[in-house]
């Protein structure tokens, strides 16, 4: 229940607040000349959803807001880090190198790699309780086909691909990628929400996943898949501060020997 509600929330997170207000707090300039004041920004955003995930009972941690690069390469780093943060025992040490390996490939430093894996790892080992994973920036998808889709869409897609395998929720990570402007591409979707379930899903209502990746046909998968449920449509927020994902790890249940 409070991965659904956080993730609704997150529909409405860029939308003009109150909140925001804070963050900017200009003085008038006495020498008459023009003040620029950033109010809004992609790390305000994840600022906003972290402390939104924590009023919920979330543990909140910001990976990076600089997120770039071939969206193939973001999705195997998010699989990655699910896998070692869902882990009932010491991850294997290949898990943590790869990540380390991935970064400066998608534009997040060593240091906040490392940060992350440590209260990934803390959350896991003494049992903190459900954690949200928060990141942002705009990956690249590198285009082979001609169909709908666009780069938060396909991002969940492959994704939801890394995570089979996985426990669904509520035991398994569920994952969220949506374009702060509410629209992905030439879609009405700004993203979409997957789990460790999505390939089975799909195969059982007769999806090709692989087919959908090779034409870029995201949306239209989405919106076949059990009546487009998992398709985030919040309508256009009037803002653009990127895109924003969200990663969350449920609580891993302490074995007392």
């Amino acid at each position: 229940m409070r991965s659904l509600m956080l993730l609704a929330d997150l529909q409405l997170l860029v939308r003009p607040s109150k909140r925001l207000t804070k963050y900017a707090e200009p003085s008038l300039c006495s020498t008459g000349e023009a003040l620029n004041v950033v109010i809004g920004s992609n790390t305000i955003a994840l600022t906003c959803a972290g402390q939104r995930a924590q009023e919920l009972g979330f543990r909140s941690v910001v990976l990076s807001p600089g997120v770039c690069g071939d969206v193939r390469l973001v999705s195997r780093l998010y699989g990655l880090l699910a896998r070692f943060a869902c882990s009932r025992e010491e991850p294997s040490p290949e898990i943590a190198a790869e990540v380390l390996r991935l970064g400066p490939e998608v534009g997040v430093e060593s240091w906040d790699l490392c940060r992350t894996m440590q209260v990934l790892g803390e959350g896991r080992n003494e049992g903190w309780g459900a954690t949200c994973l928060l990141a942002g920036g705009e990956p690249t998808v590198e285009l082979t086909g001609k169909g709908r889709g666009g780069r938060n869409q396909e991002l969940a897609l492959r994704v939801g691909m890394e995570l089979r395998g996985l426990e669904l929720p509520p035991q398994g990570p569920v994952f969220l990628s949506g374009g702060t402007d509410g629209q992905d591409g030439p879609t009405e979707a700004a993203g979409a929400v997957t789990d460790g379930g999505l390939y089975y899903e799909a195969r059982a209502q007769g999806l090709d996943i692989n087919s959908v990746l090779s034409d870029n046909d995201s949306y239209t998968f989405f919106s076949r898949l059990s009546a487009a449920q998992r398709l985030l449509v919040p309508g256009l927020t009037c803002t653009n501060v990127m895109d924003v994902h969200v990663l969350l790890i449920p609580a891993i249940p302490i074995e007392i020997s």
